[in-house]
């Protein structure tokens, strides 16, 4: 049996009572790899905040493993980008877990920050001021953060937005990196080649999971008409969840881990799929 470093037991998150993520049941399993998938509105990002205590449940819960160290990296339009600060402040902020908001950095901790912008491609950035940085260099030096977390899990929401194909590409080659140390990485991404070429496995949503497993059986036609379908049906105005079994998609599937069978249900009246067009409202 895999062991979970995450867990989410009909966990429904949302903002002033509108729920955004419906009845997510599984596990992410240490040292996974998983992308997190879905129109603008799904709820991936609402999904992030709720892993990292940002947001409270609104019901059920998201459980993280103990002694598991968490490392977010939140979409750069909610970093305030005329801060005041050089590269070399904003990667060090990535030691404050260790060291607190007042603590005296290290020789150590001076070379970490060092060989984190080494590992970016950033050697010499250390003054620059961030509001200079392009898009590409920014994002550099958030994942240059990231590295010296030293995380167990990593959260990733949208990493590669607004970046060039360069940047792109060396991101994903660290993300693999970190793959390969056995560290639990889960990545918000938009662009479904990427997630086919380079993430083993998929969670897709539509304010619901959808579909969760092996990258191409999650990224099926089928799963993504159904995620399409879901959220275009969805009435903004929803107070909250109404499930109707007799509207379960076929090919919105349980999550399947290893061993372990994680049902999308609420108490015993929930489908376990999304819903046609025709359930507004409904999740």
């Amino acid at each position: 049996m895999t062991e979970p470093c995450l867990t989410f037991d009909d966990l429904t998150l949302g903002y002033h009572r509108h729920p955004a993520v419906h009845h997510l049941s599984g596990s992410i399993r240490r040292g996974s790899l998983t992308a997190v998938v879905g129109s603008n509105g799904s709820g991936k990002s609402t999904l992030m905040k709720g892993i990292v205590g940002v947001l409270k449940p609104m019901s059920g819960s998201c459980t993280v493993e103990k002694d598991v160290r968490i490392a977010y990296l939140p979409q750069q339009s909610e970093l305030d980008r005329s801060f005041p600060a050089r590269v070399i402040d904003l990667v060090s902020l990535g030691l404050w877990p260790k060291r607190g908001l007042l603590g005296r950095f290290t020789s150590d901790d001076r070379e970490r920050v060092s060989k984190a912008l080494m590992s970016v491609g950033l050697a010499g950035f250390e003054k620059r001021p961030i509001d200079t940085l392009s898009g590409g260099q920014l994002q550099r030096a958030l994942f240059a953060r990231v590295l010296v977390q030293d995380a167990d899990l990593i959260l990733l929401d949208e990493p590669f937005n607004a970046i060039d194909a360069k940047t792109v590409s060396d991101l994903i080659e660290l993300i693999k990196r970190w793959h390969g140390e056995k560290r639990t990485i889960m990545v918000v991404v938009h662009d479904l080649h990427l997630v086919r070429e380079h993430f083993p496995e998929t969670l897709l949503l539509a304010r619901k999971p959808i579909a969760w497993g092996e990258s191409r059986e999650t990224l099926a036609p089928e799963n993504l008409l159904h995620a399409r379908q879901f959220h275009e049906a969805w009435e903004e105005g929803a107070p909250w969840c109404e499930d109707d079994a007799a509207h379960a998609a076929p090919h919105a599937h349980d999550h399947l881990h290893g061993h372990q069978h994680h049902e999308h249900h609420h108490g015993g009246d929930h489908d376990h799929s999304a819903q046609r067009n025709g359930s507004k409202g409904a999740a």
